[in-house]
């Protein structure tokens, strides 16, 4: 299989660098799917009060490619400003991921047979949530993140090393630790650049009979749900099971389990190992044969395109009648994906006194990203009582409601997408 010519690398840059063939398999015939327009990086939050200044927009268009499957951003964002070494994201303040990656523990240790001598290594490692459940296992762990948020994990007692993943990093690694039993890389698997790279890394670092193990947003589930508020410039691939294979197979390693999870809003966690050294599940012919591909792709991508506008309209619709009346909105919780909805639909300040986030949140005292919407804590949602909230981190809408209503709100709770309703 050939590999990418033309690969995006804005790392250095202080730029963007547009994706001229397919990230994974090198195709240039990419077809458009949808633009969002221009965004700001969603991450980058300046304080409240602080005096205006330029900050990067950049396009955001989604293209699919009709050879691998793969549905890529047409750009790549220079990691340093996506993922600035103050990076608000801390993935323990998050429920669902905490019992998630506590799963994905007790399933890795009992499908792979770990022992105590296993070395466990987690690449985009964050605060340490997910490798610190192998920890409490008893097995060596590192943990490697590019981000200040390492230096939280090492606090805590978890051994992080503060790098952005590479494969001279990967061989530092080995050199130092030795080979892994299993490399984990969740939620990030998607973000960083020049995939190729990163798979010969894992690679690296990986025992003749090590497995690699990914989480990341599903593309069926994004289209299902109409998840277009997870477009953003961390994501620069959106899998399927099948552009998955494709990408690992061309390093000679095989998918032999892959199942849905609920985190994001819809996952997959796919395990990989040298190929022949597992047996392959029937689980992976079960997803593959689900997704659509070809023509019936592009027919679901049209569709999702249009749905995208409606929705934007529809949410329009919903809160005018709020606004009309004089009536105060908010925002429930302040995600990446929130970033993307806001910007999207035009929610500014005029529309959104605040959006709330739990005690501890390092994005309380910042504004949402291209708006001045100030992120406060959720008590004074509970003290203004405004007449009505959107709840930004809708997918998990199920959960935050009932505990918003025993806290004592009081007033219309909405979610956006995927068809904008009170509940």
């Amino acid at each position: 299989m050939p590999f990418p010519q033309k690969i995006a690398r804005a790392a250095g840059t202080g730029a963007s660098v547009p994706v001229e063939c397919c990230q994974i398999c090198g195709n240039e015939k990419l077809e458009t799917v949808v633009s969002l327009g221009y965004m700001p990086p969603v991450n980058q939050m300046v304080p409240i009060g602080q005096v205006q200044r330029q900050l990067p927009w950049f396009p955001t268009n989604l293209l699919y490619c009709d050879q691998c499957e793969l549905v890529q951003l047409g750009l790549a964002v220079d990691p340093v400003i996506i993922f600035p070494p103050e990076y608000p994201y801390t993935s323990g303040m998050t429920k669902i991921l905490r019992d998630n990656f506590a799963e994905l523990y007790a399933e890795s240790a009992r499908m792979l047979g770990l022992t105590k001598d296993d070395l466990v290594i987690d690449i985009g490692s964050n605060d340490g949530t997910l490798i610190g459940n192998f920890q409490k296992g008893g097995h060596r762990i590192l943990g490697i993140e590019p981000t200040d948020v390492a230096k939280i994990a090492n606090a805590r007692g978890i051994p992080t090393a503060q790098h952005y993943f590479t494969p001279p990093v990967a061989r530092e690694v080995r050199a130092r630790h030795g080979a892994a039993k299993v490399v984990t890389c969740a939620n990030c698997f998607a973000h960083i650049e020049d995939v190729h790279s990163i798979v010969e890394g894992i690679l690296e670092l990986l025992a003749p009979d090590g497995v690699f193990v990914s989480e990341s947003h599903y593309l069926i589930g994004l289209l299902d749900d109409l998840q277009y508020d997870t477009v953003y410039h961390e994501h620069l691939r959106h899998y399927t099971v099948g552009s998955l294979k494709h990408l690992l197979e061309m390093h000679g390693l095989e998918v032999f389990h892959t199942r849905p999870i609920p985190t994001h809003g819809g996952s997959i966690r796919v395990y990989a190992a040298r190929k022949g050294v597992r047996p392959v599940q029937p689980s992976v012919k079960q997803m593959l044969d689900a997704e659509p591909t070809g023509a019936a792709m592009r027919k679901r991508l049209a569709r999702f395109r249009d749905d995208v506008m409606l929705s934007k309209l529809r949410l329009h619709a919903l809160i005018r009648e709020v606004k009309e009346k004089g009536g105060r909105i908010v925002g429930i919780s302040a995600p990446s994906r929130a970033s993307t909805l806001v910007n999207y639909v035009g929610l500014d300040s005029s529309i959104i006194d605040y959006v709330c986030e739990i005690p501890g949140s390092l994005k309380i005292g910042k504004c949402m990203p291209g708006t001045l919407i100030p992120v406060v804590d959720e008590s004074r949602m509970f003290a203004d009582q405004p007449e009505c909230a959107i709840i930004f981190s809708w997918h998990i809408a199920d959960e935050l409601a009932p505990k918003l209503r025993a806290k004592g709100y009081k007033g219309m709770l909405v979610t956006p997408l995927p068809v904008p309703k009170a509940l």
